[in-house]
């Protein structure tokens, strides 16, 4: 089958009441026969539910789905993009291990890197998405991953991810893909090698703004190690949220061409706007790595960034103009929305650190919805003349 045919197609096994979509399975825990098929579940000799902290119909479907759309053997979902993230690192690396990572990244994930890993003893290299050529000089003997986003989030930077698997097979390491903002719709990070491939549910893959959710995918033997991980800490996702983002994706890849669509409208008409100093958008001919975003990508995702000048307050005046738009940190909505990335996601780094990750102070990102475009144009054109000074 296609994949726009799996997203829809695959589906847990009906029950008696063979009904046409998945029931929810709203339990804690699943009953046995008898003693010896309860010792068989827990030996992992059956593939039987025993408990939703780690095993639930709902979230296999949505699994299931997602590996076929990947292309990858296995997958696990977790409560939420940063826990997919998490576990994807925690599986893996052990004190004295190292990681290397693009610094144009999630200011949540940056944060795990920079605190959290470093206190148990994981160390870390940054390098620029700019400068991919610098990658393999940070690999060390105890280089255990390479991790990077493309699309970056917020800068829209885009890595090629071929190059980075020729590296991490070269060096024995694990590639590790953030494909939050593209999802399978539009690219496929295993088909250029990549080991492990996270993502925030919570965005494109819902598409609505409603529940959290995310997933680490890759093979088999390594989804194993992210399994256990989990099984053991519990970063659990709910049979409710697995069974509305399993939904979600019948619908992913008509979102995400109107999606891509709609933010090459703005991005084309911002490019040419006098307030905007700059616009990324990775179809666009103006950007650094358009050639590459072609070849990689189906289109050009819903997510688009544009430098107003007049920096920060420029920035925040912005976003109070807005009258149509949302103003709310999540993206991947059906909603247009806006957030002003210095003051929001990533106002935890240093200004240091947000100048290595492409944000300036008058950076804003839209993540584009599937309003009518000149409705959506036309709110952001008012809001730019409206925080003119």
């Amino acid at each position: 089958m296609k994949p726009e045919t799996d997203a829809i197609r695959i589906q847990t096994e009906r029950t008696a009441q063979n009904e046409h979509s998945a029931p929810l399975y709203l339990t804690s825990s699943f009953m046995f026969d008898d003693a010896e098929h309860m010792r068989a579940a827990f030996a992992d000799e059956t593939d039987d539910n025993i408990y939703s902290r780690f095993s639930n119909p709902n979230v296999q479907e949505l699994v299931d789905k997602m590996c076929a759309l990947e292309g990858t053997e296995a997958g696990f979902a977790t409560a939420s993009g940063m826990s997919a993230v998490f576990a994807s690192f925690m599986a893996f690396l052990k004190a004295g291990d190292h990681i290397v990572a693009c610094s144009s990244i999630f200011g949540s994930t940056h944060t795990v890197i920079t605190k959290y890993l470093t206190r148990w003893g994981i160390s870390y290299s940054y390098f620029d998405v700019g400068r991919p050529e610098e990658l393999e000089s940070l690999i060390r003997p105890e280089t255990k991953m390479i991790y990077a986003e493309t699309p970056t989030n917020p800068g829209l930077g885009i890595l090629d991810m071929a190059h980075l698997s020729s590296v991490a097979k070269k060096h024995g390491v694990l590639l590790n893909i953030d494909n939050c903002f593209a999802t399978p719709a539009l690219q496929r990070p295993a088909d250029y090698g990549a080991d492990l491939i996270t993502h925030s549910a919570t965005k494109f893959i819902d598409g609505q703004g409603r529940v959290l959710g995310g997933l680490v995918l890759g093979r088999r033997e390594l989804i194993k190690e992210v399994y256990l991980f989990c099984r053991s800490t519990g970063p659990s996702l709910s049979p409710f949220n697995a069974w509305v983002l399993s939904k979600s994706l019948e619908t992913l890849f008509v979102r995400m061409e109107r999606h891509s669509a709609n933010a090459l409208v703005l991005a084309q008409a911002l490019e040419k706007h006098p307030r905007v100093l700059r616009t990324s958008y990775p179809f666009l001919e103006s950007h650094p790595q358009h050639t590459l975003a072609k070849q990689q990508m189906r289109a050009g995702g819903g997510v688009v960034t544009f430098e107003i000048e007049g920096g920060s307050e420029a920035g925040r005046r912005f976003l109070n103009a807005l009258q149509f738009c949302s103003r709310t940190a999540n993206l991947g909505d059906t909603r247009t929305t806006a957030t002003h990335p210095a003051s929001t996601t990533h106002a935890k780094l240093t200004e240091q650190e947000r100048l290595q990750s492409g944000i300036t102070p008058g950076l804003i990102r839209i993540s584009v919805g599937l309003e009518h475009p000149d409705d959506v144009l036309n709110d952001i054109r008012q809001a730019l003349d409206a925080s003119a000074v």
